[in-house]
């Protein structure tokens, strides 16, 4: 078991009061970790410590933070196993986590590499001898908060280009992931980026509401940037507005993965299935909706059910698990509940459904139509559906038919009439011949309608965690109208 501490102003510390709570794992409802369980007086110091190392840290030169977050990468890489041996959090597979902790360093050495990107521009003035600047300067304290499913890139995208840029940081860990969150925090903190630099807050889940609101209310947080769920991001959206503070949200998604009638159906599959079933489903990006051309939807099912039939899920400690646990028993019997409507309403299953505990194997149906709550729903989970339709413009309207907007992706031999297709689907991202999920340091990641608004990585980052000002320079005299 592991013993969680709060990380403020460099210093381990238990909850003021003394509280914690326990994380348990999914699948054999062991304790994983004791958890600090932060007071709203934990969460003031918090800020208390980012606001004091502000200044240090937004006037270090642009090389030294370079060189801080080069070896917070490579710190990072050296203890992937730490972040391995806490997987237990969320019953994930090994192979998960340490993807995430690769695709995490990637992302620190990317914010490296950003901290002499950070310009401005000098714009021609009408007054006589005055040199006008817009100038681009760090904001303040940077209020993060990240999820679960993909702990290690999630919390780190919070973090990675808010320091770049010379922000300091609170990261509000995940209730679910808090023993990777804080060890992330320690990381960085033992690469020498400063005393409260990065400091990091983990709250019991019931404290999480009050929690969230008093970090978003402190003065000191000029930023606040949210991934999660689309119910919670709108409540981060709506404090955030009420107090001023410009939020950069990335949200829920139900991607469609559109087949066409000239697609490579053997690469479209093993596509799909990566992109559906992968962390059991539960990336924000996953395959949800399968929309394929009716000429040879029979055809890719087939091909796709005979994938499924090898990707097994099980206890991630079990050798033949190819898959490993939801989240929770309750994440299990939500999406169920899902499967189970779907089938009352006259969809096919056409194979997977068996549910045992926080174990559900990858599932696919079949007939699905919009009198389904698996039509429009989320699932987050190792669920997909095949819509069928009758041409491009068909499998178009059945993409675009949803409140989200995140990923999508399309598979066709004929990649101008995929391109002219992707420019027309609502999401912030789009691959084509390629799978859902994808994610690469340096990209523009983020979405459109319900999926949020605001783009992480590389440079897309700058405009959110700088603050553009114009300065300028009179030279000679100036002429006033009084």
């Amino acid at each position: 078991m592991l013993d969680v501490p709060l990380l403020i102003g460099g210093q381990s510390c238990p909850a003021s009061d003394g509280r914690t709570f326990e994380r348990c794992n999914p699948v054999t409802g062991e304790v994983v970790s004791r958890v600090a369980a932060a007071t709203l007086e934990d969460a003031d110091a918090a800020v208390a410590a980012a606001q004091a190392a502000f200044p240090g840290w937004a006037a270090m030169v642009p090389g030294e933070r370079r060189a801080r977050l080069l070896e917070a990468a490579a710190q990072l890489q050296a203890r992937s196993a730490e972040f391995i041996a806490a997987a237990g959090e969320t019953g994930a597979m090994a192979n998960w986590y340490g993807f995430n902790v690769q695709l995490a360093a990637n992302m620190l050495r990317e914010a490296a590499s950003m901290t002499t990107q950070i310009t401005g521009d000098v714009i021609p003035s009408n007054v006589p001898g005055n040199f006008a600047m817009a100038l681009r300067q760090p904001c303040g304290v940077v209020l993060g908060i990240a999820p679960w499913n993909a702990p290690v890139i999630l919390a780190t995208r919070a973090i990675a280009m808010p320091l770049a840029c010379g922000n300091t940081v609170v990261l509000k860990a995940s209730e679910l992931s808090p023993a990777v969150h804080r060890l992330l925090g320690q990381v960085l903190q033992d690469a020498g980026l400063g005393d409260g630099v990065v400091n990091v807050i983990s709250n019991a889940p019931a404290d999480a509401p009050a929690i969230v609101e008093r970090l978003i209310a402190n003065p000191a947080v000029r930023r606040v940037n949210f991934t999660g769920s689309t119910h919670v991001g709108r409540i981060v959206g709506e404090l955030s507005a009420r107090h001023l503070k410009p939020a950069l949200l990335e949200l829920g998604g139900k991607a469609p993965f559109l087949v066409l009638d000239d697609a490579d159906l053997d690469a479209a599959v093993e596509a799909a299935a990566f992109g559906a079933y992968f962390n059991q489903g539960q990336i924000c990006m996953s395959t949800e909706r399968l929309i394929v051309d009716h000429k040879i939807a029979d055809a890719f099912v087939a091909k796709l059910t005979a994938k499924i039939k090898t990707l097994r899920a099980g206890n991630p400690d079990d050798s033949e698990s190819v898959l490993g646990s939801l989240v929770d028993v309750g994440a299990g019997t939500r999406i169920k509940g899902l499967i189970d409507d779907a089938v009352a309403l006259g969809a096919t299953l056409v194979t997977g459904g068996q549910l045992q505990g926080s174990i559900l194997q990858p599932t696919l149906l079949d007939g699905v139509t919009d009198a389904m709550r698996l039509y429009r729903e989320e699932s987050f989970g190792p669920v997909a559906v095949v819509l069928r339709g009758d041409g491009d413009e068909a499998l178009l309207r059945l993409a675009n038919d949803s409140e989200f907007g995140l990923s999508a992706a399309i598979f066709s031999r004929d990649t101008s009439r995929a391109l002219a297709l992707a420019q027309r689907v609502e999401s912030g991202i789009c691959h084509i011949n390629g799978p859902t999920v994808h994610d690469e340091a340096q990209m523009p990641f983020g979405g459109v309608k319900s999926s949020g608004y605001g783009s992480f990585g590389g440079k897309a980052s700058i405009e959110h965690f700088t603050q553009l000002r114009w300065v300028t320079l009179q030279n000679g005299a100036r002429h006033y109208p009084i």
